[in-house]
């Protein structure tokens, strides 16, 4: 399955619960998080379409490079999910319902193909933004590394564009994914 780019333009986003200005330039994002068939250049059978989980931070951070991109830092995560509306939730403003993202009150209990939630796609037409995998970040923090978008096993809350997580960088979770960036 070949990996799909999506254009999302720069700009200034008011990053975190203080809305402090951060600069971000434009990138090319991976239109979903890697998958499983991405990794392994095959043709997407169901299971293939599933997120690429149980890595390190390290590990993450290798496969971007070899992917031809890196990590998104936490600010650039949060603009692209936000968007100069500052949206509360990769779709808009309206409330999470399940149509919009596998989050814990889907009932799943574990990954879903990546396009199983058209509806809630950013404007650019980025999926899985919120829910079914944490997306690691570049930005390491007291904590360990920043986690974005919240999992299949996360409360609606987490989902939010402005949501922070943090996990040790060398945690392995079916719950933890990555998307990748690169310059256009």
């Amino acid at each position: 399955m070949k990996i799909e780019w999506v254009e999302v333009p720069g700009g200034t986003c008011r990053f975190g619960d203080d809305a402090r200005p951060v600069e971000v330039g434009t990138l090319l994002w991976t239109r979903t998080p890697i998958t499983c068939a991405q990794l392994r250049g095959e043709r997407g059978s169901e299971r293939g379409l599933h997120p690429v989980t149980g890595m390190t931070h390290a590990e993450a951070t290798e496969i971007a490079r070899a992917l031809g991109g890196r990590l998104p830092t936490s600010a650039e995560w949060e603009w692209m999910a936000g968007g100069t509306a500052r949206r509360r939730w990769p779709w808009g403003d309206q409330d999470w319902t399940p149509e919009l993202a596998n989050l814990r009150d889907c009932g799943l209990g574990t990954t879903c193909p990546v396009d199983a939630h058209p509806d809630g796609a950013t404007p650019e037409g980025l999926l899985d933004v919120a829910g079914n995998v944490w997306e690691w970040t570049a930005r390491a923090t007291m904590g360990g590394v920043t986690l974005r978008g919240g999992s299949y096993a996360s409360p609606a809350l987490y989902a939010r564009t402005t949501f922070l997580n943090a996990a040790p960088a060398e945690l392995t979770s079916p719950g933890i994914g990555m998307r990748v960036v690169r310059q256009p």
